[in-house]
């Protein structure tokens, strides 16, 4: 056993041992198919995605099933219960309160689902033949010292669901024989300090999950060095530390769903050379048992034991979303160098939002290169990655891009808010207004992104909470200072900003609408009012779609809601770029004056032709603006109407 410890030992991280050979290979090579290992290690019980019954069946050995006779062996039994197979008496919720009295040569004895509050001393006595006991479901709170000291052949024991609260080591005296002891949900708040298995040299199989211990002393697990099999999952309060399992050099499947465990590391799981199958209650600590054939989960709907991003959707995904980041980004911000704009400074304004939703580009981009990078070998370098400073870098990118973003989109909606509703205030930003509210929004940007990076104490690894190194999802592990501050920009800063673009979207298709009410020319006026409620309706649209499924995935990890990763995934990959992707589109491709740039540039007939309804239309407007007097009223509400539209246009 010690050679095997240390053989796994030497095997290099994300690796496994083939059995008792001298020879390691990576992780992705367990039940693929094919045979690496010469003597077939590698391809053993790979069937059962689980692990538990194959476990099970080689350790407690189940019997072979046989056509035996009904008949009964035992003399006395009571007359509610049903006896079967010669020595087996079955007494399952007939209302019992008591261990009933039964013939001394019972072998196997089922008294679930029963009123039973207490097991009074030496009420086991006569019954020494027997193998099996069940006492599930019924309402024993306590089990004194010895009161199973004669049972020295009874094999199996069960208590589960009985409100038990505590053992001692004395407890289980006499057990010599006991392979498989299960308490599941007994309420248990402490185990004894040492030897738990003092008296049941043989256990094999210890089930304690779904109970309340909180302290796992060093010493209690080290007599159980039979064990083969140890489930304590779902005891959420239990600290686990590396010296709890050195012992358990047998053990083949351990299982710790349900449980936190911020101090974990690589050595804790070492000297259990023969473990086969594991079970955390995270993905990402799968990383810390490289050798352990089976663990899971084996994904957390983001990464895999084999890649970083799991399935072949995302990996393809994230390539399209980054192309798509990007070329928009970069063609817009060309583009709008290229060709004369109306409003110099609104078109500055635009080309730095590209530039900004660029950067998420590039952060997609960078995660599909190191997906490719650590293709099938993923768990090897999960922890040096979610620590590493690339991992940071692209982080940090992709928040900066997210927060400066928004931030600009705000100004430009703001900005675009006071022109159309308060046409004739004198409020549109100056030059060098202009240059200053873009350098704060880019400064603020980068010290949001920055702040958590400048003191690792406070925020812990604020990126490196999982492989996509985004800080959307919250858990128990995560400072208080992270999650308050991850809090305090995802449901604070960024949900104000999303409450005032809607606001002021509805402010000003409003006031479009009630401008145009009195205009002549009603069919003009309808198509004007369809186009803009449908470009400010895109806009907003956009927009929730991005952020209302963020502001949901925050809140209900905020409310400790378990959310699939899959979620997280979607998010991260297809939710979070969508504003990115789209900008550039919303606020450049699908403006009419962008429109009509682009076909002056292509046709140069269509050139003159604009240019000779412009003069027409600037003559017109002369004329009315030298002769307000003599103007009807309708004709001046449709020059109103139509230099509001102008305005939305030249701020689209």
């Amino acid at each position: 056993m010690m050679a095997s410890g240390a053989l796994a030992e030497g095997c290099p991280l994300g690796q496994f041992p083939c059995g008792n050979l001298s020879v390691c290979l990576p992780q992705v090579l367990q039940c693929n198919g094919h045979r690496d290992c010469k003597n077939g290690a590698d391809e053993e019980h790979c069937g059962d995605n689980s692990g538990w019954a194959d476990i099970f069946d080689r350790t407690i050995k189940k019997a072979e099933t046989q056509d035996l006779p009904n008949d009964c062996y035992l003399q006395q039994f009571p007359e509610i219960c049903v006896c079967r197979l010669k020595t087996e008496v079955e007494c399952v919720n007939v209302n019992l309160h008591a261990v009933p009295v039964l013939s001394s040569n019972v072998t196997w004895l089922s008294l679930k689902s029963n009123r039973i509050r207490k097991l009074d001393d030496f009420i086991f006595s006569k019954y020494t033949q027997l193998q099996r006991l069940f006492l599930s479901k019924n309402y024993i709170t306590y089990l004194g010292p010895g009161v199973f000291r004669d049972l020295h052949k009874l094999d199996w024991l069960v208590l589960d669901h009985n409100p038990v609260k505590s053992i001692t080591h004395d407890t289980f005296n006499g057990l010599r024989t006991l392979t498989f002891l299960s308490m599941v949900n007994t309420s248990l708040m402490w185990l004894p300090d040492s030897r738990l298995c003092q008296h049941m040299p043989l256990l094999s199989w210890l089930d304690l999950a779904e109970n309340y211990v909180e302290l796992l002393n060093y010493s209690t697990l080290t007599t159980c060095t039979a064990l083969t099999v140890l489930n304590i999952s779902h005891n959420p309060s239990l600290h686990i530390h590396a010296s709890h399992f050195v012992h358990l050099i047998q053990l083949q499947s351990l299982s710790l769903e349900g449980i936190e465990i911020p101090d974990i590391q690589t050595k804790m799981f070492l000297p259990m050379g023969n473990m086969s199958h594991i079970y955390f209650k995270d993905f990402q600590y799968c990383s810390y048992a490289p050798h352990v054939r089976k663990c899971k989960p084996n994904t957390d709907g983001i990464s895999s034991v084999e890649d970083l991003l799991a399935s072949l959707v995302l990996r393809v995904s994230v390539w399209v979303m980054a192309f798509i980041t990007c070329f928009g980004n970069l063609f817009v911000i060309g583009m709008r160098s290229f060709i004369r704009a109306e409003n110099n400074l609104h078109a500055a304004c635009i080309k730095v939002l590209c530039f900004a939703d660029c950067l998420m580009g590039v952060y997609l981009f960078f995660l599909g290169v190191f997906d490719v990078k650590f293709r099938g070998e993923y768990n090897r370098n999960a922890l040096i990655w979610m620590d590493s400073m690339e991992c940071r870098t692209i982080g940090f990118l992709a928040m900066l891009s997210s927060e400066v973003s928004v931030l600009l989109l705000t100004y430009l909606t703001l900005e675009k808010f006071l022109v159309i509703v308060f046409p004739f205030v004198h409020l549109r930003p100056g030059k060098m207004q202009t240059g200053l509210v873009l350098a704060f929004i880019w400064i603020l940007g980068f010290v949001i992104a920055a702040v958590p990076l400048l003191n690792e104490d406070l925020f812990g690894n604020y990126y490196g909470r999982n492989g996509v190194c985004f800080p959307l999802h919250s858990d128990r592990l995560e400072k208080p200072t992270a999650k308050a501050y991850s809090t305090g920009i995802f449901l604070g800063l960024n949900l104000v900003a999303f409450l005032v673009i809607v606001v002021s979207y509805s402010s000003m298709f409003c006031s479009i609408y009630k401008t145009g009410i009195n205009a002549t020319d009603v069919r003009s006026r309808l198509h004007k009012d369809v186009a803009v409620a449908n470009r400010f309706f895109f806009i907003v649209f956009s927009d929730a779609l991005c952020w209302i499924p963020i502001f949901l995935v925050k809140t209900l990890s905020l409310l400790k809601v378990e959310i699939p990763g899959t979620i997280n995934s979607w998010v991260v990959i297809f939710i979070l770029p969508i504003n990115s992707a789209l900008n550039p589109i919303l606020y450049t491709l699908t403006t009419s004056f962008f429109r009509e740039q682009v076909e002056v540039l292509l046709c140069r007939w269509q050139r003159r032709s604009a240019s000779k309804k412009d003069r027409k239309s600037l003559t017109s407007s002369t004329i009315y603006v030298e002769n307000p007097r003599n103007a009807e009223y309708p004709a001046k509400m449709t020059v109103q109407w139509s230099s509001l539209a102008d305005m939305e246009n030249q701020y689209g």
